[in-house]
């Protein structure tokens, strides 16, 4: 398993070494004890959720309150993503970026990102379905939405005409939600990270794919 951070800081891709025979194929799509060594802290988990989605349908982008905020681990299980991580947290220097990475059945890739990043996720196959494991259970009134579509953040989507919920057509831009006061602050976020921070569980570095 190898795991590296992107372009967004507490925002990281993990490519798992798959085995592969006549019978199929097995991974290990999350392991505690690498997670947390290469973040720097074990990702507590409260809540685990499955998404199904048609191809088109674009969803986010989420995130909640900081403090306590939800940090995710993302999977696909089933068909194909683009999953994107946007950095909404202001004072960040990588404040409006984001950054993508495809998920999908064949190369099982995950994305694991911090509290106060936002995600977003485009299907790119019919029946595509995630796997979320979150660090906080769900609190609806502590959950926000920048829409997707903003052209401040002008988020390359690979479809022609996405389809959103209505709570994401109806989302704020991103400067709608920071003159509203909804967007985390990064220096609060860096000490809800670091307030979690505790030694790695032990184990052997893995760099292989």
């Amino acid at each position: 398993m190898e795991i590296r951070e992107l372009g967004i800081a507490g925002a990281w891709e993990i490519l798992p070494r798959t085995w592969t025979d006549p019978r199929g194929v097995f991974l290990e799509w999350y392991r505690f004890d690498r997670l947390a060594e290469a973040v720097g802290r074990p990702l507590d988990l409260a809540q685990a959720n499955i998404s199904v989605s048609a191809r088109g349908v674009v969803r986010g982008v989420h995130f909640a309150d900081v403090p306590p905020g939800q940090a995710k681990y993302v999977t696909c299980v089933r068909g194909a993503a683009l999953d994107v991580v946007v950095d909404l947290r202001t004072g960040s220097p990588t404040y409006g970026r984001w950054e993508a990475v495809r998920l999908d059945d064949v190369r099982r890739r995950a994305v694991y990102l911090e509290e106060g990043l936002g995600h977003a996720v485009c299907a790119l196959t019919d029946d595509m379905t995630l796997n979320y494991l979150c660090s906080a259970t769900y609190n609806p009134a502590a959950e926000h939405a920048v829409h997707p579509l903003d052209p401040e953040l002008a988020i390359d989507w690979p479809v022609d005409d996405p389809v959103l919920s209505e709570r994401d057509a109806a989302a704020p831009s991103l400067a709608e939600a920071r003159a509203a006061g909804f967007l985390p602050e990064h220096a609060s976020c860096r000490r809800t990270v670091e307030s979690g921070s505790r030694p790695a569980a032990p184990g052997r570095k893995d760099r292989s794919l």
